[in-house]
């Protein structure tokens, strides 16, 4: 059977070979080359939310302050600027796919991405992809997806922005980004620099976060050429060095240190024709760390991990009405580690994504992806997803899937723990959308199904040892309400008010129970405001009773407000200030038992654009 897949797949990929052969005539690119357009173009059936700009700035300097407060994704932190880890549809870290402009950055070490080592403030756009994506996204894509964009303008243009913040505990951060247009050539560069003693009193207590001090510098660089009017050549660079020490709870200190290390290159070549576009990309991450036990000794574990990446991607308008996306993708993975050797492994996947345009009203997408892996026999994957506009204010979504998630090389090769008899994860879904627009009132109602086999999870095994298995068959539904209101009173007023509901049900089939660390209700809600050159918004975030190994811990609210002040200045330097209280009400919470966030606390922010 797998190989009658690779047959179909394979003929389907060699049709696409030929259609491509036909004449192409060329024409003049826009002046803004996205960085992935699949969350655009292949995407009908789902539900995806973009955050921009204005957005963006307010949420300060990490990924999961942006995500907990406007969108249904749950976050467990660690306490303030340490590991943070999402929770999408109740499913786990791991069942979240990040995707850098197109390609997967999951690491392959522990199958996740940290959030509070990703700076939103580095990319044009966030965008939130809710369901299954594994045909278009590859492993680890079942809850849904998170998609940081890095987009290029051509036109002619010299943009600088410089941003500036201190606040509580002695939190500070500057932000420096470019942005540069000729007409053939474009690039975007920034740097940003942030750090914290992160020494917040735990309220309720005498204690403070000790062993909590954190410094980051990220940099990006971004730029494309046109080599001529059909074809362009783009180049993406991301490095983070991250140093920060592990903040302890409330039973034991902290006196531990973490060192991590992120590069991540990637080069595209695209050709444009009139039917046919095709891509070449090569890219190259490595991402290492270093972990010491005790901060003040010299002893560490460390561990590394280099991913090669080839694709070649070809998209052709067969008709009017017909698309096809098609890829094939070789990864090389090895790896290094104190407590899991020197791994290697190699994947192969071949893609085929059909879109059909109906008619105006009527739209789908059905793809189809087989992997070769040399470690393991990889699930055959599919996915179907369309829409239809019912008149001019609604439209029905709808989308189905089966997903996978291979095991990492933690799961693999840990020692002590690591089991070489795992299987990949396999999961189907069903999601039922509709989406409701009334000029400046959006809705959109999601109701979804998954059903999870050979879930991998770490157990303590009759040594006592901690050890991946392939345990649970996990059933998970629920339901997701997302609404917005814009509105412009006149020239000097804007209200802008989103809020978002999520009811999940995430539950061992075996058992019954709700898995732990997934709350049954979650809600956000923001509310902006504009009058002239002043600005004032106000967020708060509910989250309801987790499950946790022994227990439950309480559900929390917690609020923030803040004001900005704008002036429209003659000439082209601007500037914007901005205060930002957090933790309005000062409420005690934590979101993973016996590590408690900050109280209220206060940030500053100075915006400068020239």
């Amino acid at each position: 059977m797998k190989h009658s897949h690779f047959v179909i797949a394979l003929g389907l990929f060699s049709f696409l070979e030929l259609a491509a052969q036909e004449s192409i005539t060329t024409y003049d690119l826009k002046e803004v080359v996205v960085s992935d357009v699949r969350t655009q173009r292949y995407a009908d059936g789902h539900k995806v939310t973009v955050l921009k700009d204005s957005t963006i700035e307010r949420n300060g300097i990490f990924l999961t302050s942006l995500l907990a407060f406007n969108s249904n994704i749950y976050f467990k932190e660690n306490g303030l600027g340490m590991v943070s880890s999402p929770a999408f549809r109740g499913t786990n870290a791991s069942h979240t796919a990040v995707i850098w402009n197109g390609i997967n950055i999951n690491s392959q070490l522990n199958g996740q991405v940290d959030f509070n080592t990703v700076n939103p403030f580095n990319y044009s756009s966030v965008a939130i992809r809710s369901g299954g994506g594994s045909v278009q996204f590859g492993t680890g894509a079942i809850g849904g997806s998170v998609h940081l964009n890095n987009d290029l303008k051509f036109e002619k243009h010299l943009e600088h922005q410089v941003l500036t913040g201190y606040g509580s505990f002695d939190t500070r951060s500057i932000n420096y980004t470019n942005s540069f247009g000729t007409g053939k050539w474009s690039s975007s560069f920034g740097i940003n620099y942030n750090s914290s003693d992160n020494d917040y009193r735990y309220l309720e207590t005498d204690e403070r976060n000790t062993n909590g001090e954190f410094e980051h510098v990220n940099l990006n660089f971004n730029a494309g050429y046109l080599l001529n009017n059909d074809q362009v050549l783009r180049l993406y660079h991301q490095s983070f060095i991250g140093d920060r020490n592990l903040s302890g709870n409330l039973v034991a200190p902290g006196r531990s240190r973490y060192q991590d290390n992120h590069y991540r290159t990637q080069l595209e070549w695209v050709k444009f024709g009139k039917k046919t576009t095709s891509k070449v990309k090569l890219a190259h991450l490595h991402d290492a760390f270093k972990y010491f036990e005790n901060k003040d000794a010299e002893d560490f574990s460390e561990g590394r991990v280099t991913t090669l990446l080839a694709r070649y991607t070809m998209d052709i308008a067969l008709s009017k009405a017909v698309r096809v996306n098609s890829f094939l993708e070789y990864n090389n993975f090895s790896s290094r580690g104190s407590s899991f050797g020197t791994p290697q492994r190699n994947d192969f996947a071949i893609t085929a994504v059909l879109k059909h345009t109906v008619n105006k009203k009527t739209r789908y997408n059905f793809s189809l992806r087989q992997d070769f892996s040399s470690d393991f026999s990889s699930p055959f994957v599919f996915a179907w997803d369309g829409s239809y506009d019912f008149g001019k204010t609604y439209t029905l979504q709808l989308n189905a899937s089966r997903n996978f998630r291979l095991p990492t090389f933690n799961d693999l090769y840990w020692q002590p723990g690591g089991n070489l008899e795992l299987l990949p994860e396999q999961s189907y879904q069903l999601d039922l959308g509709h989406q409701l627009d009334f000029n400046q009132l959006n809705i959109r109602l999601n109701s979804y199904y998954i059903t999870t086999e050979d879930m991998i999870r770490w157990l303590p095994n009759n040594q006592g040892i901690w050890s991946p298995v392939n345990v649970d068959n996990v059933r998970i539904y629920g339901a997701e309400v997302e609404l917005g209101y814009k509105k412009t009173l006149g020239e000097k007023q804007e209200i802008d008010f989103t809020t978002n509901h999520a009811y999940t049900v995430s539950e061992d089939t075996a058992t019954g129970e709700q898995l732990i660390y997934v709350p049954f209700h979650r809600g956000n809600a923001a509310l902006a405001y504009r009058f002239a050159n002043f600005g004032a918004f106000y967020q708060h975030l509910y989250n309801g009773p987790v499950s946790i190994i022994g227990g439950e811990l309480e559900g929390y609210q917690v609020a923030n407000a803040g004001i900005t002040f704008s002036p429209k200045l003659e000439g082209k330097l601007q500037y914007r200030l901005g205060v930002t209280l957090n933790n309005v009400f000062n409420t005690y919470y934590e979101n993973i038992a016996l590590r408690p966030m900050p109280n209220r606390n206060i940030q500053t922010q100075l915006v400068l654009n020239f």
